[in-house]
């Protein structure tokens, strides 16, 4: 009886110390699940993270609820991209009264701009200049092909995390953010985001070695809206988009009739669809131009968990895959 007692007594131990370990997690709450799976891959086992807009959902058009003002307060950071994406969150962050850490991840990155060429929907892809590119050593053009009454020249692109680059600088920002929190468990977060930034490096190069025997000619896709410029000037991949940085935008008959001349007159390797926006137009374009479709691509949304794009690597690597195999040249 007394070895039943003292293994009971120890079995209700561990389970304190468990709950204790878990109350002591920092509570993070990330905008979008692609900001929450790198606060987790970061964080490790000190972090319980939530993400507000989930996986396979479109931060541009999100509404909060209720839910996400009671999950807000109760964090003791938010991890946010910044770069006018989140354009709910001030109202959130009013309704939640959130008094903790910001944590801005696009902070120090090259922010891309939409060009004044491309306010007219019709940018000449020799004319596109990208700063960016230069860093990277690509200088094939993106194209905004239509929708040119949504956005000025000088708008901000807020999608930087699809260049790896920038993903390496939100790791770092992510994990300075955490040792601000939680100063004990600093050195643990800076050494959990160099590993992944090495991983991201390693992706990286993988990427471009699997594109550099690919022609520039080959390297044009449509896109639904405005979301791969930063990788576009990563890996020298011609994008031309139906709508604009925000997948809320509906294009109009104008719009689409420009995209569809586009395509009759230019070598478009494949349409693609994402996994957050509406399908019809894309559909449309690819009816009636005969071009084909490559399948999904991941934007501003994870796939759920168990997927193959249900991380941030795996969206990557995911992309990647989807767009070598269209773009190239049949042996």
């Amino acid at each position: 009886m007394a070895v039943l007692c003292a293994l009971g007594l120890a079995g209700h131990a561990s389970q304190a110390l468990a709950a204790q370990a878990a109350s002591e997690k920092i509570k993070v709450v990330a905008t979008f699940s692609i900001l929450a799976d790198m606060a987790r891959e970061v964080g490790g086992g000190h972090v319980d993270v939530a993400a507000i807009v989930g996986p396979n959902s479109d931060a541009h058009a999100f509404e909060p609820t209720p839910a996400d003002v009671r999950e807000l307060a109760q964090a003791r950071v938010l991890v946010l991209n910044g770069l006018d994406f989140e354009g709910w969150l001030p109202r959130l962050l009013a309704s939640s009264g959130f008094k903790g850490l910001q944590v801005l991840a696009s902070d120090g990155v090259h922010v891309r701009r939409l060009d004044a060429d491309n306010v007219a929907g019709e940018a000449n892809a020799d004319d596109h200049d990208h700063d960016h590119a230069g860093e990277h050593g690509h200088g094939e053009a993106h194209d905004h092909g239509g929708h040119h009454h949504e956005h000025a020249a000088g708008d901000v692109d807020p999608h930087a995390w699809q260049d790896l680059t920038n993903g390496a600088i939100y790791a770092r920002n992510i994990a300075e953010g955490l040792a601000a929190a939680d100063p004990r468990n600093a050195y643990y977060y800076r050494q959990r985001a160099e590993m992944y930034i090495q991983k991201m490096g390693k992706l990286d190069a993988e990427i471009k070695s699997s594109l550099k025997d690919i022609p520039p000619q080959r390297r044009v896709v449509i896109t639904s809206h405005d979301a791969f410029g930063y990788f576009s000037d990563a890996y020298g991949i011609r994008f031309i988009s139906v709508a604009g940085f925000s997948s809320a935008a509906e294009p109009s008959a104008a719009d689409v009739a420009r995209i569809i001349d586009r395509c009759r007159r230019e070598h478009v390797a494949a349409i693609f669809i994402e996994n957050m926006a509406n399908t019809k137009v894309v559909q449309q374009i690819a009816r009636e131009t005969g071009v084909p479709t490559g399948g999904t691509l991941y934007s501003d949304a994870l796939a759920p968990p168990g997927e193959p794009a249900s991380t941030y690597l795996g969206m990557f690597s995911w992309n990647a895959g989807r767009l070598i195999r269209v773009l190239k040249p049949a042996p």
